[in-house]
């Protein structure tokens, strides 16, 4: 649906990599959602009234929140797409988690509402009137629900919206939902089995489910979720593809919402190259990478020494010690060498991953005995950095 109107309204549509774009898309879906839903809310509640089923009247409750729910992922996208200002220098891209957030939300509270009711219907039956009409409204409204549920995460994985994924999963939720009433009604017309309540006890234990997995989805990228690792690939292959760069290390991926990514790094470049030549290397990549990424990058550059082979060799040596004695995930990086009259200062960086248990204290003290295996008048001087990639 979103996909064949996108032809009427969105210009440019192919470019879903602009912000502009994305929007409008995200705010054409919420707009289709919020018309499906104030349909199919109005026809299922006539059908609760006349039947007096509390599964079909809650389903239909269910719409009208779903309804609610479309409207704030329209008004998500349009927040979201807000030009920075100067309080907001970073722009407000990240409103589509936030949004997204909300719609997990009203999905959690409506399974709990729901999970209520049909517990007291348990213990109170009341009988439930049985009509083909009803029968033909729930139909219709699963497949109406399916078809938006394909149409979501079609536009989804279009523009990469996890609050358009969540309203997907919301629409699945529902058919499976009205699959449930839809079951529940008959066998409550045909027998004495009290389906009507049992039913909607099972749909809204779907619901919460759901609507856990859907926060999760959202949550995630608003507390600084680990970037995707295909990106890391992309952006250590783009960097990596120039000769002048001989390794990359301190990537952090700062995310602003869709659209508005930040990337920093420090590439190792040798030390005898000329700076002004290297800069203008660097210029390049970081231009390469907001080509190709849509991101805003910023390189440091970190000069070190390719042309003495007993620094090579050392830092070879030094890399070993780690991964053998310590832990294999360790790395070190902007290895040095500073060789004075009494001892030698060994100057570097190791990178820890988040679960080792030991403190950055013991770690270094251990580092600075497997050193001196190597030379009694070797000295360790290290710098602890975190993998944020």
């Amino acid at each position: 649906m979103t996909a064949l109107l996108s032809r009427l309204f969105i210009k440019d549509r192919d470019n879903v990599a602009s912000p502009k774009v994305r929007g409008a898309y995200g705010m054409l879906f919420g707009a289709v959602g919020i018309f499906l839903n104030i349909i199919l809310f109005g026809f299922k509640l006539a059908a609760g009234l006349i039947s007096g089923s509390i599964a079909i009247t809650a389903d239909a409750l269910n719409n009208i929140a779903d309804s609610g729910s479309s409207a704030v992922t329209l008004i998500g996208f349009k927040l979201a797409g807000k030009k920075p200002d100067p309080t907001h220098p970073f722009g407000h891209g990240r409103m589509e988690y936030i949004s997204g957030l909300i719609v997990s939300m009203a999905i959690l509270l409506m399974g709990f509402e729901l999970g209520i009711t049909s517990v007291q219907k348990i213990f109170n039956p009341s009988d439930i009137d049985f009509s083909v009409i009803i029968i033909i409204i729930l139909a219709v409204s699963i497949l109406v629900k399916l078809a938006m549920f394909f149409d979501g995460l079609h536009t989804a994985k279009l523009i990469d919206s996890p609050a358009i994924k969540a309203t997907a999963k919301d629409s699945v939720n529902d058919a499976v939902t009205t699959t449930v009433v839809l079951i529940s009604t008959v066998l409550s017309h045909f027998t004495d089995f009290n389906a009507d309540a049992w039913g909607g006890c099972i749909v809204a234990l779907f619901i919460l489910y759901s609507g856990f997995g859907a926060a999760k989805d959202t949550i995630s990228p608003l507390l600084g979720q680990k970037p995707d690792e295909a990106l890391v690939k992309s952006i250590n292959a783009i960097v990596l593809s120039s000769p002048a760069v001989l390794g990359v290390h301190d990537l952090i991926v700062h995310d602003y919402g869709p659209g508005r990514m930040i990337v920093s790094l420090h590439a190792e470049v040798s030390a005898s190259a000329d700076i002004l030549e290297t800069h203008d290397i660097i210029d390049n990549i970081e231009r390469e990478l907001a080509e190709k990424l849509g991101c805003h990058a910023v390189i440091h550059m970190d000069p070190i020494v390719t042309d003495d082979d007993s620094v090579a060799e050392t830092r070879d040596k030094v890399a070993a010690l780690l991964k053998e004695h310590i832990d294999a995930r360790l790395s070190i990086h902007d290895f040095r060498m500073v060789v004075g009259p009494t001892h030698t200062n060994l100057i570097f960086d190791v990178v820890v991953p988040f679960d080792i248990k030991i403190s950055d204290g013991e770690l270094e003290r251990e580092i600075s005995v497997l050193i001196k295996t190597l030379d009694e008048n070797y000295f360790a001087v290290v710098d602890f950095d975190r993998a944020y990639a």
